[in-house]
């Protein structure tokens, strides 16, 4: 009979196998538990900025708009406005409203720092669903179409803010404020919100894309770089207001040199 070979492994196979098996298992722990702790990570930083952004609300904002954000007689509720209507009030120095309110609130020194307009934010959009705030993906010039910009913003927004968005008047006191040097972010969070006067074109209104555009027009007609080829634009107000200057000066200067033509017979006339 044929005896049966018997193939003995080598003395560090096994040593081999477990380290293999360590590696595994150590792959595996890679591969999972750093996605998990990263969430819990931003699931912590997002709740400690709800957090203080609660203390900010309840200090600066809660003797008008409520405890909860209700709302009052003072002030609307802030229940599903969203973080994007957060970021352009507070942003653009609008809230906390002066003292003294108006027909509306204009534009002025920003209270608060970006963090604790973020932290204003996230409290806020804890308290319902609404619009977040933009991307700058969503608002830069990348990709953008100057040409439709301009012709969705005579369509949508130059009954008001002029076609150059260097604004006008409303009624009873109210205004379209003029869109020169305005952050684009702020411009694309003004039409997902309609802040005060101005309605709100959402994406199945305005898409994210045509947003986009207008932006980009804003900045074409409105930026350092802008050159005009008509010369003194006298602010952009359109046809009207060049039409009074011709007629004001124009013919202003027309009177005075007959005037003086008149003048001028009439001594001749006597020497």
């Amino acid at each position: 009979m044929k005896k049966l070979s018997v193939r003995r492994r080598h003395p560090l196979a096994a040593v081999v196998v477990l380290l293999f098996a360590l590696a595994a298992t150590g792959g595996l722990y890679a591969a999972f538990a750093p996605a998990g702790k990263a969430q819990a990570d931003e699931t912590s930083q997002s709740l400690s900025k709800i957090q203080e952004g609660k203390k900010l609300y309840e200090v600066g904002c809660a003797s008008c708009h409520g405890t909860g954000g209700q709302g009052s007689s003072d002030g609307p509720s802030l229940v599903g406005v969203g973080a994007a209507a957060v970021d352009f009030q507070v942003g653009t120095g609008r809230m906390p409203a002066a003292t003294s309110q108006g027909a509306q609130e204009p534009k002025k020194k920003v209270t608060y720092n970006q963090d604790q307009i973020d932290q204003l934010a996230a409290y806020i959009a804890s308290l319902g669903a609404g619009p977040s705030v933009p991307t700058k993906e969503q608002y830069g010039p990348d990709g953008a179409d100057i040409a439709k910009g301009g012709e969705l913003f005579r369509t949508n927004c130059a009954q008001c803010h002029n076609f150059t968005g260097k604004g006008g008047a409303l009624t009873k006191g109210k205004y379209a404020p003029s869109l020169d040097g305005v952050a684009p972010k702020h411009i694309y969070e003004a039409m997902q919100t309609g802040p005060q006067n101005m309605p709100n074109f959402p994406d199945t209104t305005l898409t994210s894309k045509n947003k986009k555009d207008i932006i980009a027009y804003l900045h074409a007609v409105d930026s350092s770089d802008t050159t005009n080829p008509g010369g003194l634009e006298l602010g952009g107000l359109g046809p009207v207001s060049e039409g009074l200057f011709a007629w004001i000066f124009g013919l202003g200067a027309l009177i005075a040199v007959a005037v003086w033509v008149a003048a001028r017979t009439a001594k001749a006339k006597k020497s």
